[in-house]
């Protein structure tokens, strides 16, 4: 069998499992969302941390409760980070610095998962289990209630009130995240991955000297990385490592787990709206880049030039012999074009346009199908500017469910978009033009520019996956880095939530013949090319710069 025919029965496998997951998940999490009855125990959480789930919040308590929550997430990890070298199951290993210990903090709590240090040789089990694998969870969790907040604004009508983030946050890790990452974890244990809480051991010699490995609850904390688009890993070498990601079938279980919850929101969020079609179109839209970008990256790795190419047949460099260039080039596009930057293989290594393709599938805002939460709440807001475009182009009022889109509404969406690029460009500026940010690229030219191009659009994007060239281990890229990824999350947040706010207040405008459909294929080919065109006028210049000048010249 070919390379290439493998991997489209794979991608076709991936959607008939994903179709299959997308009805019943979706209409579970509405249900979830929705219900008035609590669990136990999360009768039990709410009582230990003093929260009342029955109290509606407006849209600036809903804020409130989402930063709280977070910094005191930052302050624990960091100090538990801190404390290493004093915790039992430390395995030997030190504190970690001041500067990488902010990074990491930074990175898990905003659902990034970017990594300035190889796992197995930082941290220690408690680290590991009691506080990365923790963040997976709750990070998640919060992404997913600032999704249905959102969609409570369009679903609500003459109420500021939005429900209680601390009931959502409860709900998504105790009824959704928890049970399948429990699920995840078996069939990943059953496949070859390693659960348990082994010391340091030598596994064997290779080069002339000892190869020393730890254990570690690596299949429960890589079902939830994948599960919740965290991304990181347990290992340096992420999910190219056998312990985390054994064969090939584990590899396409990884990428189903991926994809599971964002394109499924897209359910949750019809039914939420009262109109599954609804959520068809958002799904549609997402599905088409999703695959397009599937496609695209196929043609620049299976095309290749020269015997080594042609011997490999494509461009296996950087790449596991045991996924090959079809796993691998839809791995790549699934955790990028969501926020979760786990990786089976370097994406430094990708030609120079594959290497664009994962770029600019963060720089859409890493909406088709997103992060968990991130995804659905980011392709509304884009849908709220479509619709706006729309309108301008027929002379109408725009309205979207039902909802007028007036000028305070644009102004919020518009500066959710803005907040990214002028975090990716700016910084990516400013490390360019200093000495010390470029020392530690390890390639000069389009190649090095799009190093760092990659480090800041990841950071800010919340996705964590890295062009492997750089060395991001300074006190510049930590800080800096570390930055963006709190101020790519949260502000973004602020007015994703202030939007929710401002159309739970309205009152619905009736349906007319004038009213743009925004359930029929039309208007997702007007999202669609919303997207793609705004993605390109933003970034363009700095793409043209580092990938396209690299991929042309080659």
């Amino acid at each position: 069998m070919s390379p290439f025919l493998a991997g489209v029965l794979q991608l076709l496998a991936l959607i008939a499992a994903l179709a299959l997951a997308y009805r019943p998940l979706g209409d579970y999490m509405a249900r979830v969302y929705s219900s008035d009855r609590h669990l136990r125990v999360e009768k039990w959480i709410y009582r230990a941390i003093g929260a009342d789930p029955t109290a509606e919040m407006r849209w600036p308590a809903y804020v409130r409760g989402v930063l709280a929550f977070s910094a005191v997430c930052v302050l624990l990890l960091y100090s538990l980070q801190r404390l290493q070298g004093s915790l039992p199951g430390s395995l030997g290993f030190a504190s970690i610095d001041p500067d990488q210990a902010f990074n990491t903090a930074a990175s898990f709590v905003s659902n990034t998962n970017w990594q300035s240090y190889a796992g197995e040789q930082a941290m220690g089990h408690v680290v590991q289990t009691g506080g990365l694998a923790v963040q997976n969870f709750v990070s998640a969790a919060v992404g997913m209630a600032v999704a249905v907040a959102l969609v409570r604004g369009f679903a609500r009508s003459r109420t500021g009130e939005l429900g209680n983030f601390w009931a959502d946050l409860v709900r998504g890790v105790v009824r959704v995240l928890l049970p399948l990452a429990v699920i995840g974890a078996i069939v990943l244990v059953a496949c070859g991955a390693i659960q348990n809480f082994a010391g340091i051991h030598e596994v064997g010699r290779f080069m002339g000297g000892p190869q020393e490995w730890n254990g570690g609850a690596v299949a429960s904390q890589e079902a939830i990385k994948e599960l919740g688009t965290n991304g990181g890993g347990y290992f340096n070498a992420n999910s190219a490592h056998p312990f985390e990601n054994p064969n090939a079938f584990t590899n396409l279980f990884e990428i189903f787990l991926i994809l599971l919850i964002p394109f499924s929101l897209t359910r949750t969020f019809g039914r939420m709206v009262g109109s599954v079609r609804q959520g068809y179109a958002i799904l549609g839209t997402m599905a088409t880049i999703w695959a397009g970008f599937v496609l695209l990256m196929w043609a620049t790795e299976f095309a290749g030039h020269g015997p080594a190419f042609e011997a490999a047949g494509g461009a296996m460099e950087g790449k596991e012999t045991r996924f090959g260039i079809g796993a691998s080039s839809l791995f790549a596009v699934s955790t990028t074009l969501t926020s979760t930057g786990a990786v089976n293989s370097f994406h430094s290594s990708y030609t120079g346009l594959g290497g664009g393709i994962t770029l600019l599938g963060m720089m859409l805002g890493e909406i088709a199908p997103g992060g968990v939460g991130s995804g659905l709440y980011g392709m509304l807001v884009m849908a709220v500017i479509a619709v706006f475009i729309a309108g301008l182009m027929v002379g109408r009022t725009p309205e979207y469910l039902g909802k007028k889109i007036s000028t305070r509404e644009i102004k919020l969406a518009a500066c959710h978009l803005l907040v990214t690029p002028a975090l990716v460009l700016g910084f990516t500026a400013v490390a360019m033009a200093l000495d010390t940010p470029a020392n530690s690229m390890t390639n000069s030219g389009a190649h090095g520019f799009s190093e760092i191009l990659y480090a800041y659009t990841s950071g800010a994007n919340n996705n964590g996956s890295a062009f492997a060239g750089l060395n991001a281990d300074t006190p510049w890229f930590n800080t800096t880095i570390g930055l963006v990824m709190l101020l790519g999350r949260f502000v973004p947040m602020v007015f994703v939530l202030a939007l929710a706010g401002s159309l739970a207040e309205q009152t619905p405008v009736p349906q007319t013949a004038g009213t743009l459909r925004t359930e029929k294929p039309l208007f997702t080919g007007v999202l669609a090319g919303t997207i793609v065109i705004i993605t390109g006028l933003t970034y363009f210049p700095a793409l043209a710069l580092g990938p396209l000048a690299e991929g042309l010249a080659s």
